[in-house]
């Protein structure tokens, strides 16, 4: 990627976020154009949309940038030319919260997708949280059984993220997550408030939480500023 992939725990839009997103503002030249996603709470209905949507552009807007909700909730959304456009006319795209089956299974093969690819590709950033986070690994795991693992966008080779790591990173569901992944894979678990930051083929901790790296060789929890590597 040519760019700058965020995955963040929890916590987007809300003030302890502000320094990892004025940090990833950083990371564009030129004047930001951030466009948000309410996708993942496309099933939520329209108050939960318009909350997701309204959330990001005050907290964009209260960061300086030029910020729009995109409407983009399912399938036929994802394919309208219009909204497409104006994702392509971006920079920087957030990718809020919710169902990460139903964000996969809506993005996937879009021009929407193509187009949040594009923005990535052409040195833009690209954010996602909790359910925006989790299709960016090589796999994800079914919700809330966890099988069958489903296959991801793979922009992260090898990894598994999890979100809300601190809310139940030692939980009996994550215990269950490491036993049924295949055992080659590593997950990264990503905390709130915290985004596991990727850009020049090096990801780092950015936040005021961690990312633990669990795998079959090792468990070790990283802090803001560390480099997080995996197999």
């Amino acid at each position: 990627m040519n760019g700058t992939l965020a995955l963040v725990g929890s916590g987007e839009y809300l003030p302890p976020m502000e320094p990892v997103d004025r940090f990833l503002l950083g990371q564009i030249r030129g004047e930001a154009r951030v466009v948000c996603l309410p996708t993942a709470a496309g099933k939520e209905g329209a108050e939960r949309i318009g909350h997701w949507s309204n959330l990001g552009v005050e907290h964009f807007t209260r960061l300086g940038a030029q910020v729009e909700p995109v409407g983009i909730i399912n399938r036929a959304t994802a394919e309208d030319p219009g909204l497409v456009a104006r994702i392509r006319a971006a920079n920087f795209v957030y990718l809020s919260g919710g169902d990460p089956d139903y964000l996969f299974k809506t993005l996937n093969g879009t021009p929407t997708f193509a187009a949040i690819e594009g923005v990535l590709q052409g040195g833009g950033v690209v954010a996602g949280c909790s359910a925006g986070a989790i299709i960016f690994g090589e796999i994800y795991p079914g919700f809330p059984t966890l099988l069958p693992w489903r296959p991801a966008f793979n922009y992260l080779p090898g990894a598994v993220i999890l979100p809300h790591y601190d809310e139940f990173g030692d939980s009996a569901f994550a215990k269950l997550a490491r036993a049924a992944m295949p055992r080659r894979l590593t997950i990264l678990g990503v905390e709130g408030n915290t985004a596991l930051v990727c850009s020049d083929g090096k990801c780092e901790v950015r936040g005021s939480g961690g990312v633990t790296v669990c795998n079959s060789k090792r468990k070790v929890r990283l802090t803001e500023g560390e480099p997080v590597e995996w197999p």
